[in-house]
């Protein structure tokens, strides 16, 4: 069956490898991007419509709803940045939770058969603490900017899926890395562009904070095995961890990459300056491989020599950024 699907946040790290998957599967994609852009040219394949325009306009967001007849809504697009959020909690409530709420809002009163999924995070669950992961069954306590607009966002969406019968699905993934991240002060690009201009790493905590990484194919086919399941179950709310076995510390990945850049003579520099973030998180995903059967296939040293070879392949691009 072709569907009519919009996607936010179309161009990027995870938006760009979805988009190209469901126009393979034969969709129609439509895109809301909030500017036009010049990541247009690292689109392989072509949407059938970019729109510019931001989904803070509620009234936009209803009439793409309706023109293109959409049928499956991929909420992605947010401020994703915990140091961008400290520095504007506002904006990024204003972003992430109201932006969310003017698609809600237009599905219950325009279109309620309009599947919506939700992009959440593993920081919509806060601080990990005494335990040793996360189940779907925990609750969301989070506390910095970020985080709490997951949350909110998160809980936002299940409360219209409970309250007006909506079909709508959610995802709390690891941290997502992979080729084609154009957030350059994230973890993973930020050391291998640093290594590219042989500088020291500089990390700015104390290197221990501890996160799951993800590859991002592993992550666009949760999605997609997310969506089917939506359209073809009875069930109106379908919340999933998405992650993998790989749990590591700043340092560690730090150290990985370097490795593969043969760049063993290049030491990080330790700033252990205090940070608002969460110090541990680890997900359980076992639900989604019992429900969705899907499970993580790339190892982390797989996915980040791909990603290392296309930061090496678009450098010269990148630097003029």
């Amino acid at each position: 069956m072709k569907l009519n699907i919009l996607v936010t946040g179309g161009f990027g790290l995870l938006g760009k490898p979805l988009v190209h998957k469901l126009i393979r599967l034969k969709h129609n994609v439509i895109i809301l991007e909030k500017k036009s852009t010049d990541r247009i040219k690292f689109l392989e394949l072509k949407p059938k419509k970019i729109i510019a325009g931001n989904f803070l306009n509620k009234v936009l967001v209803g009439k793409i709803l309706k023109e293109y007849n959409i049928n499956v809504v991929f909420h992605l697009g947010a401020i994703t940045q915990v140091l961008d959020s400290l520095k504007d909690p506002y904006k990024t409530h204003q972003v992430n939770i109201t932006g969310t709420i003017n698609f809600l809002e237009n599905i219950r009163k325009k279109n309620p058969k309009i599947i919506f999924i939700y992009s959440s995070s593993d920081k919509a669950y806060g601080e990990l603490n005494k335990r040793k992961f996360y189940t779907e069954k925990d609750c969301l306590r989070s506390d910095y900017p970020y985080d709490v607009s997951k949350s909110a966002s998160d809980l936002i969406c299940q409360s219209y899926s409970k309250s007006y019968n909506l079909k709508v699905g959610i995802i709390r993934c690891g941290n997502i890395f992979g080729p084609g991240d154009f957030n350059l002060k994230r973890l993973i690009p930020e050391v291998i562009l640093s290594t590219l201009k042989k500088k020291n790493f500089v990390i700015r905590s104390n290197g221990k904070s501890t996160r799951d990484y993800v590859y991002v194919e592993d992550v666009v086919r949760a999605y997609i095995l997310l969506m089917n399941k939506l359209l073809s179950s009875p069930v109106k709310l379908r919340t999933y961890n998405v992650s993998s076995n790989f749990n590591y510390s700043v340092k560690d990945v730090v150290s990985i990459v370097l490795k593969f850049m043969n760049a063993k003579n290049l030491n990080p520099i330790i700033m252990n300056n205090s940070k608002q973030e969460i110090n541990f998180q680890r997900l359980n995903y076992s639900k989604i491989i019992k429900e969705l059967k899907w499970k993580p296939k790339i190892k982390i040293q797989e996915g980040i020599i791909d990603t290392i070879n296309w930061y090496k392949k678009y450098y010269k691009y990148l630097k003029k950024k």
